[in-house]
């Protein structure tokens, strides 16, 4: 486009020469006709760069910058008041808003989903237990515990339901089913990341069945694929009154992406101690701890009882590279605006 320009304006320029240079130039007693050669010149000018804006059909008035995540969900928003009962369009609002970590708004677009759907989306009842599980872990052990089960109903190859459904039967300490749940996703093929979770997370049951009470993550720190970040937390003596009985959340993100976080855990409020995440943490299939990766930790009291932050939690975070650095210090020095 640039050189295009370029070019028309040359041409403007050849034009407006032919008919200026004569009448600056003319012969005879005959004065130059200055104002004659400017007026023309003007119009030559003015008038192709109007004539060309009119008659092109480049998009002049729409060539800006492309709108922002939130502008393109909120659009999204507004079509489905149009059409209520498009699925696949409240499905899509659900996960734009899980990725934007809009939790309780992911939820209502899910369920919303699973309600046109009768019950029988099983991408509708897994979106629903992510988004309740992202705010609350527990939740593992209640109601998103249902909806799981619900979708191996719906659909019993879904890998989504059958990874989460391997993390329900392994917090309810049913190992065989936890195993057998995570070997049929690597059947299915998974890309390389998830199998290298599936075949970490099947050897670390196996290693539990063998000998009851060994951890469930790997033991060794060196061993293939257990990247860890591992921070000793604790609370600056300012904030000793902003906290009380509420839960601590620490979380794994990674910077350059934006989304759920790589690895969280839900604490109790005692200062200091030591948390590692793995891979183990990890919630959703393919976001994992990555060795060598250069992550944000997050640690955070949720005095509303919610992961997600809200105004006046105590919170303290830093940057930490996976492999690199040993136990980090992190201080929760600060409130949440």
């Amino acid at each position: 486009m640039v050189g295009f320009i370029l070019l028309a304006a040359a041409l403007t320029v050849a034009a407006v020469l032919v008919v200026v240079v004569p009448l600056l130039s003319r012969g005879g007693s005959a004065p130059p006709a200055t104002w004659s050669a400017l007026g023309a010149a003007a119009v030559l000018v003015v008038g192709s760069a109007l004539l060309y804006a009119a008659w092109s059909n480049w998009p002049w008035r729409t060539a800006t910058a492309p709108d922002s995540p939130e502008t393109m969900v909120a659009r999204l928003a507004r079509q489905l008041e149009r059409h209520p009962q498009d699925v696949p369009g409240w499905l899509m609002l659900g996960r734009s808003y899980a990725e934007l970590q809009e939790y309780p708004l992911a939820l209502r677009a899910f369920e919303r989903a699973d309600r046109l759907s009768d019950g029988k989306n099983a991408d509708a009842l897994t979106g629903e237990a992510e988004a309740l599980t992202l705010s609350d872990e527990t939740e593992l052990d209640g109601r998103a515990a249902r909806l799981i089960e619900r979708a191996l109903i719906v659909a019993p190859d879904s890998g989504k339901a059958l990874f989460l459904g391997a993390m329900v039967a392994e917090r309810r300490g049913e190992l065989p089913l936890a195993r057998q749940r995570f070997t049929k996703i690597l059947a299915l093929d998974p890309p390389d990341n998830i199998r290298t979770i599936l075949v970490q997370q099947i050897a670390a049951i196996d290693r539990r069945l063998a000998s009851p009470g060994a951890p469930a993550t790997p033991a060794t720190p060196g061993a293939p694929g257990a990247a860890a970040v591992r921070v000793r937390v604790t609370l600056s003596p300012r904030l000793t009154t902003q906290t009380g009985d509420f839960p601590l959340f620490v979380f794994v993100r990674n910077p350059q992406q934006a989304g759920p976080p790589l690895a969280v855990k839900r604490l109790s409020s005692h200062f200091p101690q030591d948390v590692e995440l793995t891979a183990a943490d990890s919630m959703i299939p393919g976001r994992a701890i990555g060795a060598g990766s250069t992550v944000e930790v997050v640690a955070r009291i949720a005095r509303s009882g919610n992961p997600v932050g809200a105004s006046g939690d105590p919170f303290g975070e830093l940057t930490y590279k996976v492999g690199q650095d040993g136990q980090a210090n992190l201080v929760i020095d600060r409130l949440m605006p």
